[in-house]
């Protein structure tokens, strides 16, 4: 990936979670699946329209759209992400051949001006391209839409190192007394948590290594730090634009938030880093219309002028800005998807100790934030906001007692039969 294009998705990105993390209690959502989008939109643009796609984009309209091309091919070759564009016009509508041309490879289609019959279309697409992770296309479409342009994420990755799922009770913070699907692990790696100084305050990150090319990063802030200014410093931090500190260097004591270091003794000559976190499921539906300052879209979406005479000789304005995201976070991997559209209108006894090492203790047991980062590049794939984790997982004790049963069963008749 070319490191101008990254550092302006990954810009697109910050700016962003200023908004995005305010607009609920908890958030996802990924400027890697609008990116591309606004430079193809900025290939076509002209006017003041051009103007400001290009200030959002971080670069000149006349690369966008080769710069999306590039992007998105290199994002689909990632090992565990997935990565689509499709368009589908108006029968009628007549597009620049050059535009369309440079449109990426991808899904082509029609619309027919049935409002049931493109829904089904569009949201059959979404479901598909995401594994189900996302089932509707977030935009409306009716007869009035002249062209609907969308790309589509899923990110799947595994743990290296899974983590031990149990239920816990949070003792203190925002989430004191909720049961949550508590996980835990440790590691000999210290510095797979950091702590990064910044404006707001320090934050602690913790990477949590997958089995491809992407890598999670775990966020947390001071408890009254602002959630996007929590997300802001950890992608300057896992982009590093500012500098982190890594466990085995830091002083001991609470250097970070939700961290502890301590010597203490042990069998083992080993350092070792201890990990408490939850598992937790994000949605979150964004309009990127509001505000559409910080996606170049207030020109475009006035219906009043003509802002694409790139893309066709019809006048074009924005109908409308959408996605759709979803991040899950469990014991044995991260999965999230995204769906962006536009329309155009018109852890006994205690053995003596004979070394001393360094503990560390990190604990995210109250609201962070998270980054799914491609390891190479340091490109923010995906990014959001845990307000809540996720409850205990209920269990079919009916189910399990049966299992059992039945189980006991199968070991009696194999030992009756093993005696005859």
């Amino acid at each position: 990936m070319r490191t101008k294009t990254v550092r302006a998705v990954n810009a697109l990105t910050s700016h962003w979670a200023g908004h995005a993390a305010a607009d609920g209690p908890g958030t996802v959502f990924t400027a890697a699946g609008v990116w591309p989008l606004l430079a193809l939109l900025a290939d076509g643009a002209a006017g003041p329209a051009r103007t400001e796609l290009e200030q959002a984009l971080g670069i000149p309209a006349d690369t966008a759209a080769e710069a999306a091309r590039e992007l998105l091919t290199a994002l689909d070759g990632v090992r565990g992400l997935r990565a689509a564009t499709g368009f589908w016009a108006a029968r009628d509508l007549r597009l620049e051949e050059a535009w369309s041309a440079g449109l990426p490879a991808g899904t082509r289609g029609t619309l027919s001006g049935d409002e049931d019959t493109d829904r089904k279309a569009l949201d059959s697409w979404a479901a598909e391209l995401t594994d189900g992770l996302v089932e509707r296309m977030p935009v409306p479409v009716d007869e009035q839409t002249r062209f609907v342009l969308a790309s589509a994420l899923t990110l799947r990755t595994r743990w290296i190192q899974p983590f031990e799922a149990w239920t816990t009770e949070i003792d203190e913070g925002p989430w004191a007394g909720q049961e949550v699907q508590g996980l835990s692990r440790s590691t000999t790696l210290l510095d797979r948590v950091r702590v990064a100084p910044a404006p707001g305050g320090p934050v602690t990150l913790l990477e949590v290594v997958g089995d491809g090319g992407v890598d999670v990063h775990l966020v947390l802030g001071e408890p009254q730090a602002p959630p996007g200014r929590t997300l802001q410093a950890g992608i300057a931090a896992v982009t590093r634009a500012i500098p982190s500190t890594g466990a085995s260097l830091l002083p001991e004591g609470n250097p970070g938030p939700g961290l502890r270091i301590r010597s203490v003794r042990s069998e083992s000559p080993e350092h070792r880093l201890h990990i408490r976190t939850v598992a937790f499921e994000v949605e979150a539906d964004h309009d990127l219309l509001d505000p559409a300052a910080l996606f170049g879209l207030e020109s475009a979406g006035d219906t009043r002028a003509d802002h694409f005479p790139g893309i066709s000789s019809e006048p074009l304005a924005v109908g409308s800005a959408r996605q759709s995201a979803v991040a899950r976070f469990h014991s044995e991997g991260f999965e999230a998807a995204a769906v962006t559209a536009f329309t155009a209108v018109a852890g006994c006894a205690i053995p003596r100790s004979r070394y001393v090492v360094r503990q560390a203790q990190v604990a995210f047991e109250r609201p962070f934030g998270f980054l799914a980062v491609h390891r190479t590049s340091r490109l923010v794939l995906a990014a959001g906001w845990v307000a809540d984790p996720l409850p205990p997982e209920e269990r079919d004790h009916e189910a399990e007692e049966a299992e059992a049963w039945a189980k006991l069963d199968a070991e009696e008749a194999e030992e009756a039969e093993e005696r005859d």
